[in-house]
């Protein structure tokens, strides 16, 4: 079965070119594409695909805000931003909005095949030089020392599945446990390890090799 994506850009040269790469492919076809954030949102509720390739600088309604609304629309369509900013601002941002992958503008052609099979695939997707950017912030803010020992292996089980991108109730029903008990767990590792929210749980869990970038 083919992985089917969305393209939201506003330029339509970028559109044309992205939808080319894609469909040169024959485990990937795209099933529409927009200039603006808003007729996004309402496509991809639509058409329900399971990758959605975001611009951030977009008419109507940014691509950040765009990923958000479709978090809690359609959360099973998987969203890689894709931007010209790499600034850690813009990066967590996307990340608290709930994207799966970030990709910069001019290393796409050569990263967004394997962006989108590795986001379809469950996983997290960085062009090399946001990933770089995740740790040198994490470093910045002094947490290099974090006791990743001082977690059981049931918090280290629950922390990799969020950072994953998986709800309470997605890990819940892996491990067997309620979605409270995986609130309960995460707020307590979260204290554990000095962090506030789903962004400071990504890149610990990137830090210390329990998710992966790629």
């Amino acid at each position: 079965m083919k992985i089917r994506t969305y393209i939201a850009d506003d330029h339509a040269i970028i559109r044309d070119g992205l939808r080319a790469l894609l469909e040169a492919r024959d485990d990937i076809e795209v099933v529409g594409d927009s200039a603006d954030g808003r007729q996004a949102v309402i496509d991809v509720n639509r058409l329900r695909p399971d990758v959605v390739i975001m611009d951030i600088s977009m008419p109507h309604r940014n691509g950040i805000e765009a990923t958000a609304l479709l978090r809690a629309s359609t959360p099973s369509a998987r969203v890689i931003i894709l931007s010209m900013h790499a600034t850690s601002e813009h990066v967590f941002h996307a990340l608290q909005a709930g994207a799966r992958g970030y990709l910069l503008k001019n290393t796409a052609g050569a990263e967004l095949v394997e962006a989108v099979r590795s986001v379809h695939a469950g996983k997290r997707y960085f062009s090399q030089k946001i990933a770089d950017l995740l740790v040198e912030d994490y470093l910045r803010e002094g947490r290099a020392a974090s006791p990743i020992e001082a977690l059981s292996g049931r918090e280290r089980e629950i922390l990799q599945l969020i950072s994953e991108g998986h709800t309470s109730a997605e890990v819940g029903r892996m491990l067997s446990l309620s979605p409270k008990t995986v609130e309960t767990y995460r707020s307590r590792l979260m204290q554990k390890i000095g962090v506030e929210d789903l962004v400071g749980l990504v890149k610990f869990a990137i830090l210390h090799g329990l998710t992966s970038i790629d």
